[in-house]
């Protein structure tokens, strides 16, 4: 597919790494030579300098002919513009970055007036992904599936874990619901397990279950459930202002630690009911200070991840047990576990996933349908949802007997209001939500790719 991205910055240039991985035509366009060399060294990618907004650039970018036109600049007005004018010159699909909370009121209208395919908001997604954890803050990670009725979740086996030295076959006499594990990450290595793999101590482990078992699943394996009622946030950007919201709605108190007075001035005003902190939320004087450590919870959202890392490694050591951490570099995440990270959350990555997953929906309009696509364990697996069709090859037969390529596992059936943990004896039926996990090196596109 022939692929136009405006604005390489942490967004752009992700999605440009992931599209290229999927062996798409990328073309980049941005005002700045620098970042265009940056990324021409790293990916196979064609560079056009100049205004993304501008029609003569555009068609120098060949937009008037681009199947895909993904506006990602960091000003909403350019990106606005810039998917006008391509889908004015001929470009078959638009999509564009808006991050402003005012215009977000109004998407539907302007996809409906500017011909816009969707609107993506990589911090209001992200602020979705962190309140996700906060309501479990147990759990590593959550992944959600068939309308939220079925997850992926991320534990660690801790010492003295019941999971530890257990067989997966064996895995419901710890567990006591019916969960599967789909994929283990040990010392950095990604595994697909059968049923005779053997937990360890140390690894991290993702779990399909029926959202309504998670409960159940954290007491019986004798991971402490702690209500979240209390937040604080480092850090004020957009992202904060997202995710105050969603935690305020919900019942709980926010302190946002925020350096720039204009900006606090800001958030006071459109969080009235929100602790607004000036501070630099990076000093241990200024955490020590407002009393960070009786929070349930510390979320690092400064825009320089290191400082984020270093915030997350201190509020531990003060003895907070969650806390969340922003990181876009993704070179850092084969250290976190070393320092004692174990909640990271990146907004260019979980929009990217979102895009990636609606160009293979276009590349194949013919088959099962991809419904959700999430890269899990630092992406070196994903986690894909598909609707089976009656055309599919998979129907009706039992799972152990459907030959499939190595390296996958489905992990989850959705039947109506019914989520299936699948057995050897389990079924697809015409209209199920499947979930199939897999390495990520393996592309898979339609349900019918996971057969040998």
């Amino acid at each position: 597919m022939q692929i136009v991205i405006v604005g390489d910055g942490k967004v752009g240039f992700a999605l440009t790494q992931m599209l290229i991985d999927e062996e798409h035509s990328v073309t980049v366009v941005d005002s700045d030579p620098k970042v265009l060399e940056r990324t021409q060294e790293a990916c196979d990618a064609m560079a056009v300098q100049g205004h993304g907004a501008s029609r003569t650039v555009l068609l120098e970018a060949a937009a008037d002919t681009a199947e895909l036109l993904i506006a990602a600049t960091d000003s909403d007005e350019v990106n606005l513009l810039s998917c006008l004018i391509a889908k004015k010159l001929g470009c078959q699909q638009t999509i564009a970055r808006v991050r402003n909370p005012e215009y977000a009121a109004d998407l539907a209208l302007l996809r409906d007036e500017m011909g816009l395919t969707f609107a993506i908001n990589p911090e209001e997604a992200c602020a979705r992904e962190i309140f996700r954890l906060l309501q479990f803050p147990s759990l590593l990670a959550r992944e959600q599936f068939a309308k939220g009725k079925m997850e992926i979740v991320k534990l660690k086996v801790r010492e003295g874990s019941p999971l530890a030295g257990v067989p997966l076959f064996n895995l419901y006499s710890a567990a006591r619901v019916q969960v599967l594990v789909c994929a283990v990450d040990r010392d950095g290595q990604v595994i697909i397990p059968n049923g005779s793999f053997v937990l360890q101590q140390g690894d991290d482990i993702f779990v399909t279950a029926a959202v309504e078992d998670l409960t159940a699943l954290l007491k019986n394996l004798g991971i402490v459930t702690r209500k979240t009622t209390q937040v604080t946030l480092v850090g004020g950007s957009r992202l904060a202002l997202y995710l105050a919201r969603l935690l305020l709605r919900s019942g709980m108190g926010v302190k946002i630690i925020e350096v720039n007075p204009e900006r606090c001035h800001y958030l006071s005003e459109v969080l009235p009911a929100a602790d607004i902190v000036e501070g630099d939320g990076t000093a241990q004087e200024v955490l020590l200070a407002e009393g960070v450590e009786r929070s349930d919870a510390l979320v690092a959202l400064t825009g320089i991840d290191e400082e984020n890392i270093v915030l997350s490694m201190f509020a531990r050591n003060m003895g907070m047990q969650t806390t969340i951490t922003k990181c876009n570099r993704s070179q850092y995440t084969v250290m976190f576990n070393k320092m004692g990270i174990d909640t990271v959350v990146s907004p260019k990555i979980t929009i990217a996933e979102e895009i990636v997953r609606y160009v293979r929906a276009l590349d194949n309009s013919v088959g099962s349908a991809m419904i959700t696509l999430h890269q899990i364990a630092g992406g070196k697996a994903e986690a894909l949802e598909f609707e089976a069709d009656q055309n599919s090859r998979v129907l009706d037969i039992p799972l152990t007997t459907l030959e499939l390529k190595p390296g996958i596992l489905i992990a989850g059936i959705s039947r109506g209001m019914k989520t299936i943990i699948p057995r050897g004896d389990s079924v697809i039926r015409d209209g199920d939500s499947v979930v199939v996990v897999t390495a990520a090196d393996r592309r898979i596109y339609t349900l019918d790719d996971i057969l040998a």
